[in-house]
């Protein structure tokens, strides 16, 4: 089954914190606008429907800040040894720099450069 979004979720390599909640290292996985997916390399205690900080550190290629999100937990699945978690984006304290990311990785992937998957709008990753 098909995932339907109203808004394109983007690939990245953008490192990410869950501040105050797990420590380990965490990547974001994909953004939009409405939520993001990150992954944590091992366990992360982290509970569904609750309010988190997140950090995003854009890689550098972007040219963008890091900034922080209040994120709420979705999903979370977790494996052996990693475990990822959906969030909803609740708000941007520093919305510029969240909208110039998500700006950034749009034109990306209108270039054709996804660096990984379809590489085209609108397709859920």
């Amino acid at each position: 089954m098909a995932e339907k979004r109203k808004e394109p979720r983007y690939q990245t390599l953008a490192s990410a914190r869950i501040m105050g909640a797990y420590e380990g290292e965490t990547l974001l996985k994909d953004i939009s606008i409405t939520g993001c997916r990150v992954e944590c390399t091992t366990y992360a205690d982290i509970k569904s429907n609750t309010q988190y900080k997140l950090e995003v550190m854009p890689e550098s290629s972007a040219k963008i800040e890091a900034f922080d999100l209040l994120v709420e937990s979705k999903w979370i699945h977790a494996e052996r040894y990693s475990c990822e978690i959906g969030f909803f984006i609740i708000k941007s304290p520093a919305g510029r720099q969240f909208q110039r990311y998500v700006d950034y990785l749009s034109w990306r992937y209108s270039q054709g450069n996804s660096m990984t998957g379809s590489g085209v709008p609108g397709n859920p990753l």
